[in-house]
């Protein structure tokens, strides 16, 4: 811990708090991060859900190094592009379940929520219906800070303080159907543009759908016509076990929001995967100008960074962890269950869990004393709302898996 003031105001901090105490990670290697006193800690939470493929790989430094050496950066408007922005597409569309999808490249999770949600918007508007501009989103979602992603998560203190930033959003229950066909009902399928979901909820709790549900939403957005936009930035590239996360359910959703893994966290990139579909009114027809873009979409490094990191998830089968070790992490956490300060462990879908302690735990502080307690025991974890969730790096041990159980124990006992 450190005990210098600072100047750096932390997302999501108090930093009343934080200005004169912080956490310090100087080195990381493989599933180790390192402090500034040189102890190590199990990443259990793989840094923001995104270091798929680990610390320290020289691979995806090198390429981006030897990119920089030719072409460090430089924009993609208009008719300008780079090879390692069409090479990352290419490889994109092919790998993604929907056939011929394009490939919006952005620089982050929430950017690509804006992306797509103002392109459902737009989609329509080129579509003859303007007025379906209304997007549904479920309770509990996070999807991103920026505008529309606040305005369309679930997470109600994520909203609270700012006002109204874009009207027309809704949202309806995280783990019911009907719930959405309700709604639809009420505003009227005329008026919809899109409805996005989380394959698995992350940041609003950890909650993995229940049986058949993302089938049964994809099947009602398709009855009334709706967009359905899949927010895989957490669930994508191997979380889940498949490239986006949504193959696992068989889906083939309108657009696919990603980023996170898909550099492995190594540089900041993001994107919309289009179904050729929602792309055709701005591909086949000329003057129709999606008039959006960030600067640095498309940047060269940032590309060639992503295509070494494929390059190692599938040299290595790093898709197949989740699925061969989605059960010995819950089972890990499982055995946590009958502990008094546990309300409900939750996973199973992914290399995902989340422990919710019960309320009088939770109203005698003990969320953020566990988090910092399993720290203490060399483990990170991080707190979402009622529950410590991790999400280590896919290239995480059955033994190493242990170690996270084994600190969760330690720290709920030391914590009753």
């Amino acid at each position: 811990m450190s005990s210098r003031q600072t100047a750096l105001w932390h997302p999501f901090a108090d930093m009343f708090e934080v200005k004169s105490s912080s956490f310090c990670v100087t080195k990381a290697e493989g599933v180790w991060i390192y402090d500034d006193s040189g102890r190590r800690y199990l990443d259990g939470t793989a840094s923001l859900w995104y270091a798929n493929a680990g610390h320290g790989r020289t691979e995806i430094v090198e390429a981006a190094a030897a990119q920089m050496r030719e072409l460090e950066s430089y924009f993609v408007f208009n008719d300008y592009t780079n090879r390692p922005a069409e090479e990352l597409a290419t490889r994109l569309s092919e790998l993604a379940p929907m056939p011929r999808a394009k490939i919006f490249l952005t620089t982050g999770g929430g950017e690509s929520i804006d992306t797509a949600a103002k392109l459902a918007r737009q989609y329509w508007a080129q579509r003859g219906q303007p007025q379906r501009t209304h997007i549904l989103s479920r309770g509990n979602a996070y999807h991103g800070t920026n505008g529309m992603g606040t305005s369309i998560g679930g997470i109600e203190a994520n909203q609270a303080g700012f006002g109204q930033l874009v009207p027309e959003t809704g949202r309806v229950a995280h783990d019911d159907a009907e719930s959405l066909r309700e709604a639809i009902d009420r505003i009227g399928a005329e008026k919809i543009a899109a409805f996005f979901a989380e394959p698995v909820i992350g940041a609003g709790g950890l909650h993995p759908p229940e049986p058949g549900y993302l089938e049964a939403v994809a099947k009602i957005c398709s009855e009334h016509g709706i967009l359905f936009v899949a927010d895989s930035v957490i669930c994508g590239f191997g979380r889940v076990g498949t490239w986006f996360g949504v193959e696992r359910w068989g889906l083939q959703p309108d657009m696919i929001t990603f980023a996170k893994g898909v550099t492995s966290g190594y540089l900041p990139l993001g994107g919309v995967v289009v179904a050729e579909h929602v792309a055709e009114p701005f591909w086949d027809e000329p003057g129709r100008v999606f008039r959006h873009g960030a600067t640095y979409s498309g940047h060269p490094t940032v590309a060639a960074a992503a295509m070494a990191n494929l390059d190692i998830l599938e040299r290595e089968n790093l898709l197949s962890r989740a699925d061969e070790l989605e059960r010995p992490l819950h089972e890990a956490l499982s055995s946590l269950a009958d502990h008094p300060s546990v309300a409900e462990v939750r996973g199973g879908v992914g290399l995902l869990g989340a422990v919710e302690l019960t309320a009088d735990a939770l109203a005698a502080g003990a969320l953020p004393t566990l988090q910092k307690k399993i720290r203490e025991l060399g483990v990170i974890v991080r707190p979402l709302g009622k529950a410590l969730a991790v999400s280590p790096p896919l290239i995480i041990t059955e033994e190493e898996i242990g170690l996270i159980g084994k600190a969760f124990a330690e720290g709920l006992d030391s914590v009753a």
